[in-house]
Parts: structure tokens; C-alpha cells; sequence
């Protein structure tokens, strides 16, 4: 089953700051997300794009809230149509006229799977954190602690136990560390930091 869009250009460039409002944001997602893993998943990539927004990028309100539409609904047709992964998504996002950096940032999120490069900062951040914040969490479902205590050499160790998470592409996450230019150690810890507070 081949996810390759076949594009690269997404949403009409007119429709530049154009955003779901929260309510609508949060209709389509509990609407198209039933699994409750699924969800847990999308809200944490959700926190991790607006917090690294606010805080690393110094990004104002309405731009914060551009990174985390990105983070919410990146997977928001994987639940109910797998074999449309990132199509459907992206079609619905362009009939409601959002902003084509939204959409753009949705359809690179994998380049290898959609065929789409990651270009902006958004896009980066968003492709680096997917794959690691499943990783993240699994490891602290695993903990007594759960995030309590959780250290970067822990973390580590798991990447290169490839039995452990063992659907997480650890050359996707090198991959999309490379490209945004940030050293993996420091998107680690700043994912078990702000990941523990998303329920």
C-alpha cells in the first residue's frame, strides 16, 4: 500500500493565516479519532509543537497555535482510513481553506512514507517529534514511575534496543534531527519534560 501523495504543493497560498478555531479543531479530531491511544498520541505531538513554538521559537499566540493544529491533526485519518493516511486529512484541511504552512506541515511529517520534504521549521519540528514521542511514551508506560525521573540515557538505551518500540524508524528520527539541526539529546529531553503533563 503506497501513501506517496504525488505532490508537493498544498492549500491555496490566499488562504495564508487562515486557521480552524479550537471548537472546530477539536470536533474534527474527537469526530475522525476514536482510538483513545491514537489521541493521547496526537495531543502530546500537539503540546510538544506549541510549547517549542513559545519557547524555542519565541512564536507569537496566533503562530503557537498554527504549530499545535499541525501537531493535533497530523494523524487525525489514521484511525478510520489507514490506507488514505495523510490524503484525506490534507483534503479536508484544503476544503476548509486553512493555511497551506498547516497543510504542508501535515503532508511532510514522513517523508519517506508521503513523498513530501519537510521545509519550514514547522515542518521539521513536527516530522522530529512523531516518531520519538511514541518512543518517549512507550518507555514510560514501562516505568514505575512513569516520566517521574525519566533520563536522557534511559531513553537512549531503548533507541538502541531495536526490539522496543520496534515500529519506531530510529533513521527517520536521525533522519528528521538532521534536517531541523538539532542535536537528538536536546529534542529528547525537552520531550520528557513537556510530554508528562499531556492526560
Amino acid at each position: 500500500m503506497s501513501l506517496q501523495l504525488n505532490r508537493t504543493n498544498f492549500g491555496n497560498p490566499i488562504n495564508k493565516g487562515n486557521v480552524l478555531s479550537k471548537q472546530e479543531a477539536e470536533n474534527l479530531f474527537n469526530e475522525w479519532v476514536l482510538n483513545p491511544r491514537l489521541q493521547l498520541h496526537m495531543k502530546q505531538v500537539a503540546h510538544l509543537m506549541k510549547s517549542w513554538a513559545k519557547e524555542k521559537e519565541n512564536l507569537n499566540e496566533a503562530d503557537q497555535w498554527k504549530w499545535e493544529l499541525a501537531g493535533l491533526l497530523h494523524d487525525a485519518d489514521w484511525d478510520q482510513w489507514p490506507e488514505q493516511h495523510c490524503k484525506r486529512i490534507i483534503e479536508e484541511l484544503e476544503k476548509r481553506n486553512a493555511d497551506p504552512e498547516i497543510i504542508h506541515a501535515i503532508a511532510s511529517h514522513g517523508p519517506n512514507h508521503f513523498g513530501v520534504a519537510p521545509e519550514t521549521k514547522m515542518d521539521k519540528m513536527l516530522y522530529a517529534f512523531d516518531e520519538l514521542s511514541g518512543l518517549i511514551h512507550a518507555y514510560s508506560l514501562m516505568r514505575p514511575g512513569g516520566y517521574d525521573g525519566m533520563e536522557l540515557k534511559g531513553v537512549k538505551k531503548r533507541l538502541k534496543e531495536k526490539s522496543f518500540a520496534a515500529n519506531v524508524s530510529r533513521d527517520e528520527i536521525d533522519d528528521a534531527c538532521n534536517r531541523a539541526g538539532i542535536a537528538l539529546d536536546d529534542v529528547i529531553n525537552f520531550i520528557i519534560v513537556k510530554q508528562k503533563d499531556v492526560k
